[in-house]
């Protein structure tokens, strides 16, 4: 895991170490440059696999091909041991050079070999060239910016600031963001004017002042031939999570995990538990993985340390238990958002403080549960679609209606006539006609409903803006993030499975809990109200933050701020202030309101 940066074209050497610096976080162990002509390429090295000068990058073979790799492959033991067998002669132990061989032995199409999280650059001495790639998810940034002059990329986009005439927002791709925080992160489109997202499962071609895109992964096309049968299909999942986890445990620096308690991060830490019993001299897994740590929030409905416990006492490993300090970030917020980069409804703080707190225990890497709720149905929001695959059976309308009232929380029959109403005029497009509001599911043919909806979850909304901010949180705590939800042989079988071996039995992600069940405490595999990694901005407020909100109301900053109607929120916050006790609701709606102005104040630090 690192920071890369490069350009190829008219632009001065200098700006290449302004850049690096900007993006030092990442990567705090060494940083390399390369110039050839036009071309520059510089890195910076968080070290975890090979930590060793020989791994040091750029990395150069051949006197003709250079790289600079910012992510994990974590089949690079393979994808060596099959190199070796043609002859190819490794001066190192890392994945960086298992990398650059695989593409001088395979081609562009390497790639499609790759199990790991990417984004990288190889440049070709003898025309020229650069070819770039990002991860089929987009688990690893990457953003560029293409003029006359050439092309300049980067891990981030403050790593391009210096390389542009000035550093300024594009409200229209701002004004969508503060609409919808999940709006724009699958698009090429970035918050500030002139730098473009590279986009996910892409390669692309630099030659002679032109980028050629080539989609080598489509998520529309990833369904894979499954058997039919639920019992065969745990079995298949199983086999899967447990060789990701295995593979994800390598690693020559310690590894933890963030435990919520939830099912999603407690099955990660389950399965490394399990992977590490098994005897396997040739798997290269790291041994010290019993790192827990958990956020906790004392006091609030969203503290969820005690689910956290049972599952550290059934390990017998300790956890590391964080107590969010809302004021200890206060002083740096402006910066900890300006390392983060983008608009988002949520505070930053909580989740800079975790990967803060992991870091200051010495673990680098931490194999983290995210995607299993966009994958397999986890939000209530979303198994909704799975009510209209149940028709026309009542019997499974009310199977489906149970575990989502259960992950919410709620009575068994809540809101069941509404429910069944919307199943029905999605499932019967002939009653369409008959209702004047209509909230329709974009069904793919290729896709029950359920799948549909949970495809624009993964690909289109919100996981690639969690992957985004999760990059961000770690990263700029120099933590590399793991995920093994989202190895992509995962990710293809969970789009080739029915609607009914995610929902079954009262619960949402069903297979996952009835496949590794036997690894973690039942209270943990089959508990069902869903609470998720929130902060408690309403208790917060009540308390530490009030006096703070009501200083940035009346700051500069507010007044100068660009992005929001002044008056509106300023009427809406001092009303929301003045209140004696501030429920959950108006907090996450006060906050989301001061977002824009946060950001926007950030931004001082790019200039």
């Amino acid at each position: 895991m690192c920071g890369i940066l490069g350009y190829s074209g008219d632009f001065e050497k200098e700006k290449l170490n302004k850049g690096l610096e900007k993006i030092a976080h990442r990567g705090p162990d060494g940083q390399g440059t390369f110039f050839h002509n036009e071309t520059a390429l510089g890195h910076r090295r968080l070290s975890i696999i090979d930590l060793s000068e020989n791994a040091k990058q750029p990395f150069e073979i051949l006197d003709r091909y250079v790289v600079i790799f910012n992510g994990e492959i974590y089949n690079y033991l393979e994808l060596k041991k099959e190199l070796a067998t043609e002859g190819f002669i490794f001066k190192s132990n890392s994945d960086t050079e298992v990398l650059i061989y695989a593409y001088v032995k395979w081609g562009k199409n390497f790639v499609l070999k790759l199990n790991g999280m990417w984004a990288f650059a190889i440049y070709n001495k003898n025309d020229g060239s650069l070819f770039l790639s990002r991860d089929r998810l987009g688990k690893k940034p990457l953003f560029y910016s293409l003029s006359k002059k050439g092309i300049i990329f980067c891990s981030e986009m403050k790593g391009i600031y210096p390389f542009l005439e000035k550093v300024s927002i594009n409200y229209a791709v701002a004004k969508n963001a503060l609409n919808n925080s999940f709006g724009y992160e699958s698009t090429e489109n970035c918050l500030i004017n002139d730098i473009l997202r590279f986009p996910a499962g892409t390669n692309a071609t630099y030659r002679d002042n032109e980028l050629k895109f080539e989609k080598y992964w489509d998520p529309e096309k990833i369904k894979i031939q499954v058997p039919e049968n639920y019992e065969k299909q745990k079995e298949i999942f199983r086999e899967l999570f447990l060789d990701a986890c295995k593979i994800r445990m390598r690693s020559d620096v310690a590894i933890g995990t963030a435990l919520s308690g939830g099912l999603d991060s407690s099955s990660v830490i389950c399965t490394m538990s399990h992977v590490s019993k098994i005897n396997d001299k040739v798997s290269h897994t790291q041994k010290d993985w019993q790192h827990a740590f958990v956020a906790s929030f004392p006091g609030t409905s969203l503290d969820e340390t005690k689910y956290a416990k049972t599952v550290t006492d059934h390990l017998n490993i300790q956890a590391h238990f964080l107590n969010i300090d809302p004021l200890k970030d206060l002083d740096s917020i402006f910066y900890k958002t300006y390392l983060f980069e983008e608009l988002f409804y949520a505070p930053v703080i909580p989740f800079v403080q975790l990967y803060e707190n992991i870091k200051r225990h010495n673990i680098t890497v931490s194999i983290d549960g995210h995607g299993a709720d966009e994958l397999f149905g986890g939000y209530p929001f979303d198994m909704n679609a799975a009510l209209v695959d149940s028709l026309p059976s009542m019997r499974c309308f009310n199977q489906v209606l149970q575990a989502i009232n259960n992950t919410e929380g709620s009575a068994v029959n809540n809101d069941r006539k509404n429910k069944l109403k919307y199943a029905m005029l999605n499932k019967y497009p002939v009653l369409q006609h008959f209702s004047k509001h209509l909230s329709l599911i974009p069904k793919k043919e290729q896709f029950d409903f359920l799948n549909s909806t949970l495809f624009q979850s993964s690909f289109k909304t919100i996981l690639p803006t969690l992957l985004r901010n999760y990059d961000r949180y770690s990263m700029m705590n120099s933590v590399e993030i793991r995920m093994p939800f989202l190895d992509h042989r995962i990710v293809e079988f969970a789009f080739s499975i029915p609607y009914t071996s995610k929902i079954r039995n009262g619960f949402g992600k069903a297979i996952v809990r009835d496949a590794l069940a036997d690894l973690m405490p039942q209270s943990i595999a089959y508990r069902k109200a869903k609470i998720g990694f929130n902060a408690p901005m309403h208790s917060w407020m009540n308390q530490e933050l009030k006096s703070w909100i009501g200083d940035l109301i009346h700051s500069t900053d507010f007044n100068n701020s660009t992005l929001i109607n002044k008056k509106k929120v300023f009427d809406s916050l001092n009303t929301i202030v003045s209140q004696k006790e501030i429920n959950f609701m108006q907090g996450s709606k006060l906050f989301e309101q001061l977002i824009p102005v946060i950001w926007e104040k950030s931004l001082s630090y790019a200039r």
